[in-house]
Protein backbone atom coordinates (compact mmCIF):
# COMPACT_ATOMS: atom_id res chain seq x y z
CA UNK A 1 0.00 0.00 0.00
CA UNK A 2 1.34 3.25 -0.76
CA UNK A 3 2.29 5.47 2.00
CA UNK A 4 1.15 8.90 2.75
CA UNK A 5 3.82 11.80 3.88
CA UNK A 6 2.75 14.96 5.36
CA UNK A 7 5.38 18.02 6.18
CA UNK A 8 4.39 21.15 7.24
CA UNK A 9 7.47 23.97 5.52
CA UNK A 10 6.53 27.77 5.87
CA UNK A 11 8.94 30.72 5.25
CA UNK A 12 8.59 34.14 4.00
CA UNK A 13 11.47 36.16 2.39
CA UNK A 14 14.42 36.31 0.17
CA UNK A 15 17.07 34.10 2.39
CA UNK A 16 14.09 33.15 4.84
CA UNK A 17 14.48 30.29 7.25
CA UNK A 18 13.26 27.19 6.46
CA UNK A 19 9.99 26.78 6.16
CA UNK A 20 7.17 23.53 6.61
CA UNK A 21 4.75 23.03 4.01
CA UNK A 22 1.88 20.84 4.04
CA UNK A 23 2.05 18.26 1.64
CA UNK A 24 -1.28 16.43 0.15
CA UNK A 25 -1.59 13.26 -1.68
CA UNK A 26 2.14 12.79 -2.71
CA UNK A 27 2.69 9.16 -3.57
CA UNK A 28 5.17 6.85 -1.70
CA UNK A 29 8.94 8.50 -1.67
CA UNK A 30 7.20 11.81 -3.20
CA UNK A 31 7.39 15.35 -1.48
CA UNK A 32 5.07 17.89 -2.14
CA UNK A 33 5.79 21.59 -1.57
CA UNK A 34 3.06 23.79 -1.67
CA UNK A 35 3.51 27.86 -2.70
CA UNK A 36 4.27 30.21 0.19
CA UNK A 37 4.54 33.93 0.03
CA UNK A 38 7.64 35.67 0.50
CA UNK A 39 8.97 38.73 1.00
CA UNK A 40 9.51 40.24 -2.34
CA UNK A 41 6.07 38.51 -3.61
CA UNK A 42 3.92 41.25 -5.31
CA UNK A 43 0.09 40.81 -6.01
CA UNK A 44 0.28 39.58 -9.30
CA UNK A 45 2.88 36.62 -8.57
CA UNK A 46 2.09 33.09 -8.97
CA UNK A 47 3.98 29.68 -7.84
CA UNK A 48 3.36 26.54 -8.80
CA UNK A 49 2.79 23.73 -6.63
CA UNK A 50 6.00 21.16 -6.81
CA UNK A 51 6.29 17.56 -5.72
CA UNK A 52 10.15 15.29 -6.10
CA UNK A 53 11.33 12.72 -4.89
CA UNK A 54 15.08 12.06 -3.52
CA UNK A 55 17.83 12.52 -6.16
CA UNK A 56 19.27 9.17 -7.89
CA UNK A 57 22.20 7.57 -9.55
CA UNK A 58 22.81 5.80 -12.74
CA UNK A 59 25.78 4.74 -14.47
CA UNK A 60 25.63 5.26 -18.59
CA UNK A 61 27.30 6.39 -21.15
CA UNK A 62 27.47 9.74 -22.16
CA UNK A 63 27.57 10.38 -25.61
CA UNK A 64 31.67 11.98 -26.62
CA UNK A 65 32.23 12.21 -22.98
CA UNK A 66 32.19 8.10 -22.01
CA UNK A 67 30.86 6.49 -19.39
CA UNK A 68 29.63 9.17 -16.37
CA UNK A 69 28.40 9.09 -12.94
CA UNK A 70 24.40 10.47 -13.20
CA UNK A 71 22.60 12.46 -10.75
CA UNK A 72 18.90 12.70 -11.33
CA UNK A 73 15.51 13.69 -9.97
CA UNK A 74 12.06 13.15 -10.36
CA UNK A 75 9.61 16.02 -10.60
CA UNK A 76 6.34 16.98 -10.80
CA UNK A 77 4.53 20.10 -10.84
CA UNK A 78 1.16 21.24 -11.16
CA UNK A 79 -1.31 24.16 -11.03
CA UNK A 80 -3.53 25.95 -8.65
CA UNK A 81 -3.72 29.06 -9.48
CA UNK A 82 -6.84 30.88 -8.04
CA UNK A 83 -6.82 33.35 -11.66
CA UNK A 84 -7.89 29.52 -13.34
CA UNK A 85 -4.93 30.24 -16.02
CA UNK A 86 -2.17 27.85 -17.44
CA UNK A 87 1.29 29.33 -17.00
CA UNK A 88 4.55 28.36 -18.62
CA UNK A 89 7.04 26.33 -16.76
CA UNK A 90 10.74 27.08 -17.97
CA UNK A 91 12.48 25.24 -15.63
CA UNK A 92 16.23 25.96 -14.23
CA UNK A 93 17.64 23.67 -11.59
CA UNK A 94 20.75 24.18 -9.87
CA UNK A 95 22.51 21.38 -7.08
CA UNK A 96 25.11 23.14 -5.54
CA UNK A 97 27.54 20.91 -3.51
CA UNK A 98 28.30 22.53 0.68
CA UNK A 99 30.98 20.70 1.07
CA UNK A 100 32.54 20.69 -2.41
CA UNK A 101 31.96 24.28 -3.21
CA UNK A 102 31.19 22.93 -6.93
CA UNK A 103 27.64 23.85 -9.01
CA UNK A 104 25.77 21.55 -11.57
CA UNK A 105 23.03 22.98 -14.10
CA UNK A 106 20.63 20.82 -15.52
CA UNK A 107 21.32 19.27 -18.20
CA UNK A 108 19.18 18.06 -21.53
CA UNK A 109 20.91 15.11 -22.60
CA UNK A 110 18.53 12.82 -24.33
CA UNK A 111 21.20 9.64 -24.49
CA UNK A 112 20.64 9.64 -20.31
CA UNK A 113 17.34 10.50 -20.12
CA UNK A 114 16.06 7.46 -22.77
CA UNK A 115 17.98 5.33 -19.89
CA UNK A 116 16.25 6.87 -17.04
CA UNK A 117 13.06 6.53 -18.52
CA UNK A 118 13.95 2.42 -18.56
CA UNK A 119 14.12 2.64 -15.55
CA UNK A 120 11.95 5.11 -14.09
CA UNK A 121 8.91 5.09 -16.71
CA UNK A 122 9.00 1.76 -18.67
CA UNK A 123 5.66 1.84 -20.23
CA UNK A 124 6.08 5.54 -20.60
CA UNK A 125 2.27 5.87 -18.53
CA UNK A 126 4.26 9.47 -16.62
CA UNK A 127 5.26 10.77 -20.39
CA UNK A 128 8.56 12.46 -18.38
CA UNK A 129 9.79 15.60 -19.99
CA UNK A 130 12.76 17.39 -19.57
CA UNK A 131 13.63 20.82 -19.04
CA UNK A 132 13.39 21.72 -22.21
CA UNK A 133 10.36 19.79 -23.66
CA UNK A 134 8.40 20.58 -20.50
CA UNK A 135 8.60 24.51 -21.27
CA UNK A 136 6.76 23.25 -25.11
CA UNK A 137 3.24 23.63 -23.46
CA UNK A 138 1.64 25.97 -20.72
CA UNK A 139 1.55 24.17 -17.19
CA UNK A 140 -2.82 23.71 -17.38
CA UNK A 141 -4.72 24.65 -14.26
CA UNK A 142 -6.40 21.85 -11.51
CA UNK A 143 -8.98 22.27 -9.63
CA UNK A 144 -8.78 22.23 -5.90
CA UNK A 145 -11.26 19.91 -4.62
CA UNK A 146 -9.68 16.81 -7.79
CA UNK A 147 -6.61 15.23 -8.21
CA UNK A 148 -4.06 17.53 -9.67
CA UNK A 149 -2.90 17.40 -13.44
CA UNK A 150 0.19 16.58 -12.66
CA UNK A 151 3.38 17.09 -15.50
CA UNK A 152 6.36 15.33 -15.01
CA UNK A 153 9.94 16.43 -15.32
CA UNK A 154 13.34 15.22 -14.79
CA UNK A 155 16.41 17.10 -13.78
CA UNK A 156 20.06 15.30 -14.86
CA UNK A 157 23.50 16.61 -13.30
CA UNK A 158 27.04 15.08 -14.05
CA UNK A 159 30.51 15.43 -12.12
CA UNK A 160 28.53 15.91 -8.70
CA UNK A 161 31.40 13.76 -7.43
CA UNK A 162 34.13 14.28 -9.76
CA UNK A 163 37.80 15.78 -9.34
CA UNK A 164 37.70 19.54 -8.31
CA UNK A 165 39.83 21.23 -10.84
CA UNK A 166 42.68 23.51 -8.89
CA UNK A 167 42.08 21.48 -5.48
CA UNK A 168 45.41 21.11 -3.64
CA UNK A 169 44.04 17.16 -2.61
CA UNK A 170 41.52 14.48 -3.60
CA UNK A 171 38.22 16.18 -2.38
CA UNK A 172 35.50 13.84 -0.95
CA UNK A 173 32.14 12.85 -2.32
CA UNK A 174 29.05 15.12 -1.73
CA UNK A 175 27.63 14.90 1.55
CA UNK A 176 25.58 17.81 1.82
CA UNK A 177 24.13 19.64 -1.18
CA UNK A 178 21.31 22.12 -1.94
CA UNK A 179 18.92 21.58 -5.12
CA UNK A 180 17.57 25.14 -6.04
CA UNK A 181 14.56 25.09 -8.42
CA UNK A 182 13.68 28.56 -10.21
CA UNK A 183 11.10 28.58 -12.83
CA UNK A 184 7.99 27.77 -10.55
CA UNK A 185 7.02 31.36 -10.58
CA UNK A 186 6.79 34.50 -12.11
CA UNK A 187 8.12 36.60 -9.20
CA UNK A 188 11.37 38.51 -9.61
CA UNK A 189 13.07 41.07 -8.48
CA UNK A 190 15.98 43.58 -9.74
CA UNK A 191 19.25 44.62 -8.27
CA UNK A 192 22.24 46.74 -8.95
CA UNK A 193 25.77 46.02 -8.55
CA UNK A 194 27.27 49.10 -6.39
CA UNK A 195 30.27 50.35 -8.66
CA UNK A 196 28.92 48.56 -11.83
CA UNK A 197 26.74 51.36 -13.24
CA UNK A 198 24.58 49.77 -16.03
CA UNK A 199 24.61 46.10 -14.13
CA UNK A 200 21.49 44.81 -13.26
CA UNK A 201 21.07 41.31 -11.35
CA UNK A 202 17.85 39.69 -11.97
CA UNK A 203 16.73 37.38 -8.97
CA UNK A 204 13.80 35.02 -9.54
CA UNK A 205 11.50 33.26 -6.61
CA UNK A 206 13.09 30.39 -6.02
CA UNK A 207 12.86 26.60 -4.14
CA UNK A 208 15.57 26.05 -2.13
CA UNK A 209 15.53 22.22 -0.99
CA UNK A 210 18.78 20.75 1.01
CA UNK A 211 19.81 17.35 1.31
CA UNK A 212 22.17 14.99 3.10
CA UNK A 213 23.72 11.93 2.08
CA UNK A 214 24.83 9.51 5.03
CA UNK A 215 27.00 6.23 5.26
CA UNK A 216 29.80 6.04 3.61
CA UNK A 217 28.99 3.78 0.70
CA UNK A 218 30.50 3.58 -2.95
CA UNK A 219 29.63 7.35 -5.53
CA UNK A 220 27.29 5.12 -7.38
CA UNK A 221 24.88 4.48 -4.35
CA UNK A 222 21.85 6.49 -3.59
CA UNK A 223 20.66 4.50 -0.77
CA UNK A 224 21.89 7.32 1.64
CA UNK A 225 20.89 10.37 -0.26
CA UNK A 226 17.44 12.09 1.53
CA UNK A 227 16.07 15.27 1.65
CA UNK A 228 16.64 16.87 5.40
CA UNK A 229 12.82 18.33 5.28
CA UNK A 230 14.59 21.56 4.80
CA UNK A 231 12.97 23.67 2.17
CA UNK A 232 13.00 27.83 1.95
CA UNK A 233 11.10 30.23 -0.87
CA UNK A 234 13.65 32.71 -1.75
CA UNK A 235 14.30 35.43 -4.53
CA UNK A 236 17.58 34.22 -5.72
CA UNK A 237 19.83 34.44 -8.82
CA UNK A 238 21.81 32.10 -10.79
CA UNK A 239 24.92 33.99 -10.17
CA UNK A 240 24.52 33.85 -6.41
CA UNK A 241 27.99 32.72 -4.92
CA UNK A 242 28.77 30.10 -2.49
CA UNK A 243 29.33 30.87 0.88
CA UNK A 244 32.71 29.05 1.23
CA UNK A 245 34.36 30.78 -2.34
CA UNK A 246 37.25 32.76 -1.72
CA UNK A 247 37.85 34.03 -5.37
CA UNK A 248 38.91 37.82 -7.29
CA UNK A 249 35.60 39.28 -8.63
CA UNK A 250 35.51 38.88 -12.49
CA UNK A 251 37.72 40.61 -14.55
CA UNK A 252 36.95 42.36 -17.86
CA UNK A 253 36.33 40.33 -20.83
CA UNK A 254 35.44 37.13 -19.15
CA UNK A 255 33.54 34.62 -21.56
CA UNK A 256 29.77 35.78 -21.80
CA UNK A 257 29.00 32.35 -21.49
CA UNK A 258 29.89 32.55 -18.09
CA UNK A 259 27.46 34.87 -16.89
CA UNK A 260 24.52 33.29 -18.96
CA UNK A 261 21.14 31.80 -16.93
CA UNK A 262 19.18 28.52 -18.31
CA UNK A 263 22.00 27.35 -19.62
CA UNK A 264 22.02 24.02 -20.77
CA UNK A 265 25.36 22.12 -21.09
CA UNK A 266 28.55 21.03 -18.90
CA UNK A 267 28.60 21.54 -15.47
CA UNK A 268 30.07 24.64 -13.59
CA UNK A 269 32.50 23.34 -10.90
CA UNK A 270 34.32 26.52 -10.18
CA UNK A 271 32.93 29.05 -7.37
CA UNK A 272 31.20 32.19 -8.17
CA UNK A 273 32.46 35.41 -6.14
CA UNK A 274 30.18 37.58 -4.22
CA UNK A 275 28.94 40.66 -6.12
CA UNK A 276 27.59 43.33 -3.51
CA UNK A 277 23.97 44.78 -4.48
CA UNK A 278 21.76 47.35 -3.31
CA UNK A 279 18.22 46.70 -3.95
CA UNK A 280 16.52 48.36 -6.80
CA UNK A 281 13.40 50.83 -5.18
CA UNK A 282 9.92 51.12 -7.53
Amino acid sequence: MLSRRSFLISGVGALASPSLLLAQKAGFNEREIVPQLAANDKEDVWTLHFRFQDPRIIVTNVPARGTKIIWYMRYAVFNLDPKGEPVKFVPDIELVTLDRNTRHPDEVIPSVEEEIKKREDPTGRFNIKNSVTISAEDIPVSKKDSYPRLVNGLAIWTGVDDPVPGAKSPVPRTNKFTIFVAGLSNGYTEERPIGQPGVKIIKRKTLQLDFERLGSGEQTDPSGIRWTGNATWMYRASTEPLKAAAAPLPTPGKKDEDKKENVVGAPRLEPIPAVPVRRVRD
